[in-house]
């Protein structure tokens, strides 16, 4: 029973961490241990990057700038398949909802691609100094205008956004300290690219030009001095608020479902001491997020919130494609496949809005449900799939199976997947039209057939849902 417990335990962790596992690996990790298992997370540089290559030969459309959709979605979703650092890529998808930048008004699929891989090599570091990264990230720029922010005529969009959805949140600045924060960030721009035709364009660089910034005394959140844009930086990041905002962020995606952002000024945290945990080891690491992370994930409020998250549909298209396997080259078709996340209500690389996507409970609708239950089914049902054989030879290794064994059987391998007991009723319900489930005497077609239409059953549950 406490070698069940270990492999629930690492299922969760690998859910949130990454993006699941297979009965195969959650073994060899729960041989590894669980804390060596957080800390080989943590560090993804030990394990093999994504083969860049193969992309590029079967794909080479998603790697040319200005790509046309959906060729960056088959970037990102190549990556997040392949990956062998899942938290690494995980991190990225998390400051790709805090710091949501969209291809609706950027219009430059490789742009965004270079937002993502800054993401990937700094989301795991300093928060200081990821806020400095993006701030000179001429994509960003871009987004939020800031390449239209003149020491003579001032544009807020940026100040205003660090401080409400990067940083501290709705309450905790006034209005004249976003426009001194705006004023001090006048003059960080971009090199213009080239025209598109005839061959294309050139990559935006960063450019800072003192002769367009605003030298003047600024008074923000309380100081007073000439500052420029990594002085305000400097200011923020020792603001209370500002680990209380980052912190329920990482709780929000790593733990438990919180209520939506603009919320949070009235609504307290689901768990205020875990929320207090977190934002003391962003406060003592100096804004490192791969301590905060630590702390996190070794916690008991985080070992204890299984199935507390409503699944993204990144998380659900990913882990999917992840579990049943034979997607490890993106061959033709990767396209389609890459949209199907924004069928479901996300569409990578292009968020509704700066504020990212509403998440939990607002993922689910009665047409995002259905898209997810047809992609999940029309995978898992199929048992030619590596993952689904997987799952079918364990169970034949077990021998004749009756359907209570059938059913139990599917749940654990698929999960371990907790079900109530209505849903556990339906499930044995349809077991038992089916009867014995055996592979012998010519039956292992039909068994396999079981198998596969009990799995498609689990993941059209409402439990399933749940991360």
């Amino acid at each position: 029973m406490a070698y069940q417990e270990d492999i629930g335990l690492m299922a969760h962790l690998m859910r949130r961490a990454g993006f699941g596992a297979t009965r195969d690996e959650l073994e060899a990790r729960v041989a590894k241990g669980y804390e060596a298992t957080v800390e080989e997370l943590l560090n993804p540089e030990t394990q093999p990057p994504v083969d860049a290559y193969s992309l590029l030969r079967y794909q080479p459309a998603s790697l040319l700038p200005g790509g046309q959709p959906p060729m960056g979605n088959v970037n990102w979703l190549y990556y997040l398949v392949n990956t062998k650092r899942p938290l690494e890529e995980k991190m990225a998808l998390f400051w790709h909802h805090v710091f949501a930048t969209g291809n609706s008004k950027v219009d430059n699929y490789d742009q965004l691609l270079e937002q993502i891989e800054l993401f990937r090599q700094n989301g795991l570091g300093n928060y200081r100094q990821l806020l400095s990264k993006i701030s000179t990230n001429p994509t960003m720029m871009f987004w939020l205008d800031n390449n239209q922010n003149h020491g003579t005529a001032v544009n807020e969009n940026w100040g205003r956004e660090l401080l409400e959805l990067f940083s501290l949140g709705a309450g905790n600045y006034t209005e004249k300290d976003v426009r001194e924060a705006s004023r001090a960030f006048t003059g960080w721009t971009f090199e213009t690219k080239i025209p598109r035709a005839p061959y294309g364009r050139f990559p935006w660089k960063f450019e800072y030009r003192p002769e367009d910034h605003d030298d003047g005394e600024k008074e923000f959140l309380g100081h007073r001095g000439r500052f420029n844009g990594e002085d305000i930086l400097d200011i923020v990041v020792q603001q209370p608020a500002c680990g209380r905002f980052i912190c329920r962020h990482l709780y929000n995606f790593f733990v438990a479902d919180e209520p939506q952002v603009p919320a949070w000024p009235i609504e307290a945290p689901r768990d205020q001491k875990a929320m207090d945990t977190l934002v003391g080891a962003f406060r003592d690491s100096k804004f490192e997020m791969k301590s905060v992370l630590r702390v996190l994930f070794n916690s008991e409020f985080f070992k204890n919130a299984r199935f507390q998250h409503v699944k993204s549909p990144a998380e659900v298209v990913v882990s999917t494609l992840r579990f049943v396997g034979g997607y490890e080259i993106p061959k033709p078709g990767y396209g389609e496949l890459s949209m199907n996340t924004a069928y479901m209500g996300q569409d990578l690389l292009n968020p509704p809005s700066v504020e990212g996507w509403h998440t939990g409970k607002e993922w689910i609708n009665s047409g995002s449900l259905m898209a997810r239950i047809n992609f999940m089914a029309e995978k898992v049902g199929d048992t030619s799939a590596p993952g689904v054989r997987g799952i079918i030879d364990r169970l034949k290794a077990r021998g004749s199976l009756s359907p209570e064994q059938l059913v139990d059987g599917c749940l654990d391998l698929l999960g371990p997947v907790e079900v109530g007991a209505d849903t556990k009723e339906q499930l044995l319900s349809q077991a038992n039209e089916w009867g014995q489930v055996s592979w012998d005497n010519g039956k292992a077609q039909i068994a396999d057939q079981h198998v596969g239409q009990m799995l498609q059953l689990i993941v059209a549950t409402r439990e399933y849902q749940f991360a």
